[in-house]
């Protein structure tokens, strides 16, 4: 089952980005490539593409961060390698839990 047009594209790497993301640990982050493996194993390098403007997508909405050297890029402005991680707290006061 081949993806066709570009709304099946997009949902599938939407899919693979937030489900890679949620499964990662606190702080840790996913690399374009394995979302774009994961959403199309067969034809992923011409997916990556598609993965930036999702990713790009979705960091405006505050739903994942676009990193570079391990900090939080403008998704607007970010050029070159990257990575995917679910938003940060800004707030040190709340990274204060008890670690479960």
């Amino acid at each position: 089952g081949g993806l066709r047009g570009g709304g099946a594209v997009s949902e599938a790497i939407e899919t693979a980005m937030l489900e890679l993301i949620g499964k990662l640990a606190p702080g840790k982050s996913v690399s374009p490539e394995e979302v774009a493996r994961a959403a199309d194993p067969e034809n992923w390098r011409r997916r990556l593409g598609h993965v930036r403007a999702v990713a790009r997508g979705l960091a405006r909405q505050g739903r994942i961060e676009i990193t570079r050297h391990g900090k939080a890029a403008d998704p607007e402005q970010f050029k070159g390698v990257y990575r995917l991680r679910a938003p940060q707290p800004v707030d040190a006061a709340q990274e204060q839990g008890d670690g479960s």
